[in-house]
């Protein structure tokens, strides 16, 4: 955080930190990753819940990835050059982007929710089976997708072609995770009428399923030909970053902070306040991504008889204005709910450790 505004950057997208960050960075996720093998080698059970095969996968593949698209040639102490060049390098670089967000905000994500929505809805995942064939086609699928980046680009064609058919292949355990969550409450969806907690756990999943399923259609060339370089990608990837990953991990957070503090949230009406709140802030800023997006690739490609384009890229510019004033709202609204979840967190554990003080308090006198 402090070197890339000083400029210190390999100007790769996303992996711009210079070699000796990239090192550091490896060290600490290692560190995590060994703690989390060890304690899973000291098991006292057989079994391994699908969870931690998710967190598992994730460790692995995020250094996989992280130390390959990082390797580079040190020039001085914050200065490097990436051991690939030109083509390669975007090929690798998209490899590790895509596969960061699968790995990390996808598999990851996944672990939390198979172990907190059968947790909160104190039943049994609905198909553990599911839950496995999800894990390993998400293993084995995901690294494929990293191309689909590159559509039209110098990349090959074939590996756009490639990325792309995977990708839709991949709206299949992407789908049949999320139903695998949302069916855990057959017979009981009655819950979700009192029980806040489980609507942020199951409306993450309803994200989860819409942006497994746009990121794919994205992929496919004749429509990445409109969307590439549009916000419609923005779109597409706060559906799944506001509406799918933050959802989920507030669900969690809320489910841990009962559990740690044994009692209930400070307030059950705050907690639906912020519900509501995230999923309006994020539908009204995904759909203005969306509709920008979808006018920008519009403007970009309209020609006039003259075979010249109509529009200028400074009109289309200032055509998306509107939508970004909405996306400032939404994001907003999305932020100001956070700050409701803060504040319901603080109280609900400052009561609990108040409660817990005058208890100890009565018991010694």
């Amino acid at each position: 955080m402090i070197t890339l505004p000083l400029g210190f950057t390999q100007g790769k997208e996303y992996a711009e930190l210079e070699w000796p960050i990239d090192l550091a960075i490896a060290v600490v996720w290692l560190a995590y990753s060994i703690n989390f093998f060890m304690t899973m080698m000291r098991r006292k059970t057989s079994h391994i819940y699908v969870s931690n095969w998710f967190f598992l996968g994730m460790m692995v593949m995020i250094t996989y990835l992280h130390v390959v698209n990082s390797l580079a040639i040190p020039v001085s102490l914050f200065k490097s050059y990436s051991v690939f060049s030109g083509v390669q390098d975007a090929m690798i670089q998209w490899w590790w982007g895509h596969n960061a967000v699968g790995f990390y905000l996808t598999a990851g994500f996944l672990g939390i929710m198979y172990y907190f929505i059968p947790k909160q809805a104190n039943r049994p995942i609905f198909s553990y089976r599911l839950s496995v064939i999800h894990f390993w086609a998400l293993m084995f699928g995901y690294v494929w997708l990293g191309a689909h980046h590159l559509q039209y680009t110098a990349l090959p064609d074939w590996t756009g072609s490639l990325a792309a058919a995977v990708s839709l292949a991949m709206i299949i355990p992407s789908w049949g995770g999320a139903i695998n969550g949302m069916m855990t409450l057959s017979g009981a969806w009655d819950k979700l009428r009192t029980d806040y907690v489980l609507r942020f756990l199951i409306m993450s999943l309803a994200f989860y399923a819409m942006s497994t399923f746009e990121g794919p259609v994205m992929s496919v060339k004749t429509v990445n030909a409109l969307s590439h370089y549009t916000d419609w990608t923005i779109g597409h990837v706060h559906s799944g970053a506001l509406g799918w990953v933050a959802m989920v991990a507030a669900g969690a957070l809320y489910h841990m902070v009962e559990r740690l503090w044994n009692t209930r949230m400070y307030s059950a009406k705050l907690v639906n306040t912020h519900f509501w709140m995230a999923t309006i802030g994020t539908v009204i800023y995904i759909t203005a991504m969306w509709v920008s997006g979808i006018m920008q690739g519009l403007m970009w490609r309209d020609y006039d008889a003259f075979g010249a384009l109509t529009y200028t890229f400074a009109e289309s510019v200032a055509a998306m204005h509107p939508y970004y004033v909405m996306r400032a709202i939404g994001g907003m609204v999305y932020w100001a709910g956070g700050a409701v979840m803060l504040y319901n967190v603080v109280m609900t554990i400052r009561t609990a450790s108040a409660r817990r003080g005058v208890s100890v308090a009565t018991a010694n006198a």
